[in-house]
């Protein structure tokens, strides 16, 4: 077989090999999607009536509104704390050689490989031997760690994008190494620090298997409260909140990417 045929055989392979991954992956949304919008009060596909209730019935609801709030008030403080302390070990790590570093970074990592639920567990088994009660400051404590390895990732690659000349020059002028930092190096990595946010707080609002151990009645977030939603009711309210979440996720992510270009931030395509 010639090698031109060869190749363009393997570029059709490789394009339908991507769509049907991706339609694997996307049958589940479109699947809710036509779910939320079933007129009968069962959850059922297909849908046999149509009706847009089920949405005005989910923003009515007392416990999600409550879980919503929630939701903002711990991804606020837990996204927020997370960029402080990841950026300020990113930066340690990118340029600092000291004894324990590896271990230190593998640490800062592991919540990626460790199960969310031994987390909330720990966390659950932490707070009750130094009685604390399962209020705000656990909860963020918990979502910090869980998040932290995604802001630490995208400080650190934009910290290895960035062109060293230009801090080098500031110190040359006479800057001190805090104003370098913070009229030089910061400004630069302002992209990295906002991907790394929202990535954070997009985490962060959607966990819900450690924060289903660390949550009380008082302080559950919104997956947790529809997680007590489905126990008892099969309605579509949770499919229009479903649909809601993948809205307002996909529209963040489109915004970040239009404005801070994801792709190099996050070291999928060279800058230019």
């Amino acid at each position: 077989m010639p090698p031109l045929l060869t190749h363009r055989l393997l570029r059709l392979l490789g394009g339908i090999t991507v769509a049907a991954i991706l339609g694997f992956l996307i049958l589940p949304a479109f699947v809710v999607a036509l779910a939320a919008f079933n007129g009968k009060a069962i959850l059922s596909f297909p849908p046999e009536t149509w009706s847009w209730r089920w949405f005005a019935k989910a923003i009515a609801y007392p416990d999600f509104q409550s879980g919503f709030r929630n939701g903002l008030i711990v991804t606020a403080w837990a996204s927020s704390i997370a960029l402080v302390v990841g950026a300020a070990f990113a930066i340690a790590l990118d340029r600092y050689e000291f004894c324990g570093k590896r271990p230190l970074e593998m640490v800062l990592l592991s919540p990626l490989v460790v199960p969310h639920f031994t987390v909330g567990l720990g966390f659950l088994i932490l707070a009750a031997q130094l009685g604390l009660t399962r209020g705000y400051a656990v909860i963020v404590a918990c979502h910090v760690v869980l998040v932290l390895p995604f802001v630490l990732r995208s400080v650190y690659v934009s910290l290895r994008n960035l062109d060293p000349r230009l801090e080098l020059a500031a110190a040359s002028l006479g800057a001190p190494p805090l104003r370098v930092l913070t009229t030089v190096t910061l400004p630069l990595l302002l992209p990295g620090l906002f991907s790394g946010w929202l990535f954070a707080a997009i985490l962060s609002f959607n966990e819900f298997t450690a924060s289903l151990f660390v949550t009380s009645q008082r302080t559950q977030t919104l997956p947790v409260a529809l997680y007590n939603y489905v126990r008892e009711y099969a309605d579509p309210s949770m499919a229009a909140i479903s649909v809601m979440y993948i809205v307002v996720t996909a529209t963040l992510l489109i915004f970040a990417n239009v404005f801070l270009g994801l792709g190099k931030v996050l070291n999928v395509e060279h800058p230019r």
